[in-house]
């Protein structure tokens, strides 16, 4: 064990300036048996620190380490385990217990008897010894009068010191004057004994001989004991009165620190009852108002709303932790309920009473406008309510039920009230429509109901008129609406679209105020919404069950508010779908053309209103009157087109322009004015595909019926007369059209010349057309004379039979004759009769160029010439 302590010195403990006092082998209680040490070491520098460390032996060779160190101030408890039995067990308190077993029981006795003598050498703190033998505590005292434990010399606590290099030279000296002293180690302990006692001697010697010294030295000490004993009587009673000042100074610092929280407590209890008086307390002034609050005037609705909000900040104060289990907040918060209920009644009462008084004041005022196309003005009754707005906020915050039972009651007054005068409006609207109640009557009107009795909007069957008759009505229209088309002239068509617009103009500022009145009164949130929302909703709301979108209670979103305040407006304005689909159908009767100017002037409004919320009411109910518009318009094209295919033309009259190609002409100038600039034009370019495909048809099927009139003629006419209206009216989805009808008219015009010109020289029309057969045949023409049926006694022959004067009469035979086959509306005779002047030479040049390359050198001629020609079709077109 000696060799181990000198090693575990010199390896670990001196490079740390540190003395091993003491060792124990050990090992972990319990455990895997796994041997270390635990050292007493002191520093050698002052102050000096003791401390207990655990040095093991390292898994990669023969040396030690250290492990772990403790202080030894640390050291709370060393248990021994038995005091009477030896048991190598003992325990040692640090930060935890640690458990070891000891090699040997007087391994652990020397090492606990070291820490004990440290600890009463180096430490204020007492280590509680338990567990450990008297005796072994004893014996450690050191013995002697008046030396105290703490007085001990250090070197009898020290089992080992080490040699300084002095002793070490002196020994090693010794050593080599002695050689035997290796070999033989008793020898030289001998001889080092003798010395020893010889050197004992003459210590002995030399202090009897200084016995006077010493008895000096001894009174000196005994002296130095005496001061040493009064100067630690002194540092008692010091060590006393500084007991008495720190016990002092720990009272007084008790005492300071409860008033320091007593204060602290009193600030917090302060801060806790400032805060619920500051936010629970309720003024007098907002008290009184909220019971007898004057809700008629504006001075009494502000006070009201006031108090009102003031409560609402009351009740929705934010308690801290605690305070709801106070029975004073308990009852402010009963008191604020009852405030909050007593005003809710009291609020909703009035508003029903006003709601109520609004239809009756609303209702005094349809007289004046019963004669008038106007909707009476809601602005006053909106302007009157809106001063509740905040109000009604509030209520929508406290009281959702007593909120959602207004919002029914107000939509069941107003529908009531709107719907009379809506209905009313929309009578007026009609009687100005069909004028007075005697041309009501005419249309099929009954009083002033405004509705139709007669038959359906029927077009009657046309039938193509004689000449004479064709001169007087050539601007007839088509028969529409039980009405013969001269009774229905421009102003009557723009009196129907004054009084429609009008009828739009009203209603939407109507829808509109009455919406933006419901949003802010109601505090509904109507931002942007999205196209495409249900638009039936009026038999959702049957019963005014609004709270079916909102199944938790109040709404939380924008979008449900939004739905909210389109169901509200449905229930409200229910019967202006209706209404604007009767006045629609009136004027469908009226007139079938009328559905264009609807067609227009709802498409305009139907875009400004989603313009401004595609959801909201009005764009949809719109929406959904122009569908039905739209339908009038798809079937007003329909009507005309079955028109086409049911005409009838006379046997006995002719033809010219057919009527519904008359029909297309007012149709599209009508058209072209209605739609100028319109929102829906896609929609009239596509009828007006629908009607020039039709009438292009009719036209044909007409002319190869015609037995009067040639099928040339009749083409020729109607499609140049179509030719002219799509020319005048430049309706752009219409260029192919206008170019298919211009080459119909010429072709036509073409084909019905060339075929009038061959009656006139009919029988020269024969005799070269033989010629330019033989030529064909392969006969040369310088040959054809030669030919007997086409000699030159045979050309002058037919030559002969039609001199200057039977030309002229022939073409004035041809004239009387176009004449009679041609309308005097189109106006094309002197265009058809050039045509055939131009046409007629250019056969007289064709027959004067076969006889020269025929008949060359035979003098041969016609007996007229052109300038004869030109002058003969002069003449006769001067005469007629």
């Amino acid at each position: 064990m000696t060799a181990i302590k000198h090693a575990l010195q010199r390896d670990i403990f001196t490079p740390n300036d540190e003395r091993l006092l003491s060792i124990v082998n050990v090992c972990k209680a319990g455990k895997k048996k796994r041997n270390c040490f635990l050292c007493a070491t002191v520093t050698t520098e002052r102050p000096v620190q003791v401390n207990v460390v655990k040095v093991k032996k390292s898994d990669k060779g023969d040396f030690y380490k250290r492990q772990t160190a403790w202080a030894l101030r640390d050291l709370a408890v060393v248990d021994a385990k038995d005091a009477v039995k030896e048991n190598p067990e003992f325990d040692l308190h640090f930060d935890k217990v640690y458990k070891w077993v000891a090699s040997s029981t007087v391994e652990k006795n020397t090492f606990i008897s070291c820490i004990w003598k440290l600890n009463q050498r180096y430490l204020r703190k007492k280590i509680d010894f338990t567990n450990v033998s008297s005796q072994l505590l004893e014996e450690s005292v050191p013995s002697g009068e008046n030396q105290s434990v703490a007085g001990g010399d250090e070197e009898a606590v020290d089992e080992y010191q080490e040699l300084n290099a002095r002793e070490e030279q002196d020994i090693e000296i010794m050593m080599e004057g002695c050689e035997y002293a290796i070999s033989n180690a008793e020898a030289f302990a001998e001889k080092l004994s003798r010395e020893l006692q010889v050197l004992d001697g003459a210590n002995i010697q030399s202090i009897m001989a200084s016995e006077k010294q010493v008895n000096i030295l001894m009174k000196l000490l005994d002296e130095a004991l005496k001061e040493v004993d009064q100067i630690e009587i002194k540092l008692s009673s010091y060590e006393e009165m500084l007991q008495s000042v720190k016990e002092q100074m720990d009272q007084i610092s008790e005492s300071n620190h409860l008033i320091h929280l007593s204060n602290t407590n009193n600030v917090k209890l302060l801060s806790e009852i400032e805060f619920l008086v500051n936010h629970m307390d309720l003024a007098k002034g907002h008290i009184k108002a909220l019971q007898e609050g004057d809700l008629t005037s504006s001075r009494g609705i502000e006070a009201c709303t006031n108090a009102a909000d003031a409560l609402l900040q009351c009740m929705n104060v934010a308690l801290r932790p605690g305070h709801d289990m106070l029975h004073a907040v308990k009852q402010q918060q009963q008191r604020f309920s009852d405030l909050r209920e007593q005003f809710a009644r009291r609020l909703a009462s009035h508003l029903n009473s006003v709601f109520v008084q609004q239809g009756h004041d609303q209702s005094s005022t349809l007289a004046q406008h019963s004669v008038e196309l106007t909707l009476p003005n809601h602005h006053p009754f909106h302007r009157d309510l809106l001063r509740y707005a905040k109000l009604m906020e509030w209520l929508k915050n406290t009281d959702y039920g007593k909120y959602e039972g207004l919002t029914k009651n107000y939509m069941d007054y107003l529908s009531r009230l709107y719907e009379r005068e809506i209905k009313d409006f929309f009578e007026v609207a009609k009687i100005k429509m069909t004028g007075t109640t005697k041309e009501g009557k005419k249309f099929g009107l009954h009083g002033s109901s405004g509705k139709l009795t007669g038959s359906t909007s029927s077009l009657n069957k046309l039938s193509v008129q004689s000449s004479g008759n064709r001169r007087s009505q050539s601007s007839s229209l088509l028969d529409m609406g039980n009405m013969s088309a001269s009774d229905l002239d421009v102003a009557d068509r723009t009196k129907f679209d004054k009084i429609f617009e009008q009828v739009l103009s009203e209603l939407e500022p109507l829808c509109l105020a009455e919406q933006d009145f419901i949003s802010k009164f109601f505090k509904l949130q109507q931002h942007q919404g999205i196209p495409g929302s249900t638009t039936n909703e009026a038999e959702e709301m049957d019963g005014g069950n609004l709270s079916r979108s909102y199944p938790s209670g109040v709404p939380q979103t924008i979008s449900s508010e939004k739905d909210m305040i389109r169901q509200m407006m449905t229930k409200i304005f229910r019967c202006i779908e209706p209404e604007l689909n009767n006045l629609i159908a009136l004027g469908d009767k009226i007139d079938s053309f009328n559905s264009l100017y609807m067609l227009v002037k709802m498409s305009h409004h139907v875009w400004t209103a989603q313009n401004v919320d595609p959801a909201s009411f009005l764009s949809t109910t719109l929406g959904n009157v122009l569908v039905t518009v739209k339908r009038n318009f798809d079937k007003c094209i329909s009507n005309q087109m079955k028109q086409m295919d049911e005409v009838k033309i006379s046997k006995k009259s002719k033809v010219g322009i057919l009527p519904f190609v008359a029909e297309f002409e007012e149709f599209a100038a009508l058209a072209e004015s209605i739609f100028k600039n319109a929102e829906r034009r896609g929609d009239l370019d596509k009828a007006y595909i629908k009607l020039i495909r039709a009438v292009f048809v009719s036209v044909e099927k007409v002319a190869n019926e015609s037995q009067k009139t040639p099928r040339d003629v009749v083409m020729m006419e109607n499609f140049h007369h179509i030719f002219a209206t799509l020319s005048r009216l430049k309706i752009s989805c219409l260029e192919a059209e206008k170019k298919e009808a211009k080459q119909k008219y010429t072709d036509h015009l073409q084909s019905y010349v060339i075929y009038s010109l061959g009656q006139p020289l009919e029988k020269l029309n024969h005799f070269f057309e033989g010629v330019e057969a033989r030529v064909a045949q392969g006969i040369r023409e310088e040959e054809v004379s030669y030919q007997l049926a086409f000699n030159k006694q045979e050309l002058r022959k037919v030559i002969k039979e039609y001199p200057g004067k039977e030309v002229k009469k022939g073409l004035d035979n041809l004239y009387k004759k176009v004449d009679k086959h041609l309308c005097e509306e189109e106006n094309l005779l002197q265009v058809v009769w050039h045509s055939m002047q131009d046409e007629f030479i250019r056969q007289y040049k064709h027959f004067e160029g076969l006889i020269a390359r025929c008949y060359p050198g035979s003098g041969i001629t016609m007996e007229f010439t052109i300038q004869d020609i030109l002058d003969y079709c002069s003449s006769i077109a001067q005469s007629h």
